[in-house]
């Protein structure tokens, strides 16, 4: 079967990621920088301390345990803070993932499944997505997955490295099991911070209510990370046994509002919410919502989570248990 390394695995999403291919028999190597990841968040895994740019770091590792797959997953990943800071995005983003891209050419490990996202196309033309859609991205972001999406052809080409392209639209949730889930330092993603304003009392802040919607505020595909993991194991598995390379999109296929989330938030909190209007966040579309029919024809996968209040109910279970998150 070969070892799998997964690069960001001790983040939110890789560790999901881990938890899947341990379960279906492989042996997992995490490297992680714990930059933005959690050491405790992989406990038993074989875990590997460095940064993907490191090419002689990640050479010995590849060799060492005869690794046969890369997942990765290592990448900034805040929209607004690529506005803030493009350089750090394309050095980290692009260049970090060159170089781990190179470091797999000079190894000969030519499977490679890539943590990619839909901010890479952008304000949409039409909803549902489809892979097909024009690649337009408005930020620094999106900018840097489709540099790299733009890349994994050429590299195929010319060394045989074969990759499997997942673009997820919005993760969201924690493993039915409880003890791994979302934390991250600061935290922008709507459904934590709606859990936290709930458990706080405070106001939850609301970017824009004046977009092209049916209430005027930004509608989003959320997606259960344990559902976004599976389709990680299930992509990994086609290119192993065919052979050939892809791009899926992984989201739920239905948008909700920002007002639809703070709604289910208080279903399952049971806690009144209050809201403050700010300013529009720059790089935001308005409506982004995946049509997912290629993964789900090609992958054979089916989302377990579909609807948002168990998504929520699977986060709210992880942050009661974990309030300080992985410091608890």
């Amino acid at each position: 079967m070969g070892a799998v390394l997964v690069t960001g695995g001790a983040g939110y999403i890789g560790s999901h990621a881990v938890r899947v291919l341990r379960a279906a028999g492989y042996e997992v190597i995490v490297l992680d920088s714990l930059v933005a990841g959690h050491r405790k968040a992989v406990q038993g895994v074989l875990f590997v301390e460095g940064d993907v740019a490191d090419q002689v770091l990640v050479r010995q590792t590849l060799r060492k345990h005869s690794v046969s797959a890369v997942m990765h997953f290592a990448a900034f990943v805040s929209v607004g803070q690529s506005i803030q800071k493009p350089s750090e995005y394309y050095a980290n983003n692009l260049s970090g993932t060159l170089a781990l891209l190179d470091a797999m050419v000079a190894e000969s490990v030519h499977q490679f499944v890539f943590s990619s996202t839909a901010a890479v196309y952008g304000e949409p033309r039409e909803c549902p997505v489809s892979e097909d859609h024009p690649t337009v991205p408005i930020n620094p972001y999106g900018e840097t997955k489709l540099a790299i999406e733009r890349a994994l052809p050429y590299y195929e080409r010319a060394y045989g490295l074969r990759s499997v392209r997942l673009r997820y639209f919005n993760a969201a949730g924690a493993d039915p099991e409880g003890d791994i889930g979302e934390h991250h330092e600061p935290e922008e993603h709507l459904i934590p911070k709606a859990l936290a304003a709930a458990g706080s009392g405070l106001a939850l802040d609301v970017y824009g209510d004046d977009y092209a919607t049916p209430d005027g505020t930004c509608v989003r595909d959320y997606v259960h990370v344990s559902d976004l993991a599976s389709a990680h194991l299930l992509a990994l598995g086609a290119l192993k046994r065919e052979g050939y390379s892809a791009v899926y999109n992984l989201g739920s296929g239905r948008g909700y509002s920002v007002r639809e989330v703070v709604a289910a938030v208080e279903f399952v909190t049971g806690v009144r919410m209050p809201c403050t209007v700010v300013p529009r966040r720059a790089g935001d579309p308005a409506v982004l919502v995946a049509s997912n029919d290629r993964a789900r024809v090609e992958l054979g996968w089916k989302p377990e989570h579909e609807t948002l209040e168990a998504i929520v109910e699977s986060a709210c279970a992880w942050h009661q248990s974990h309030p300080h998150g992985y410091a608890s």
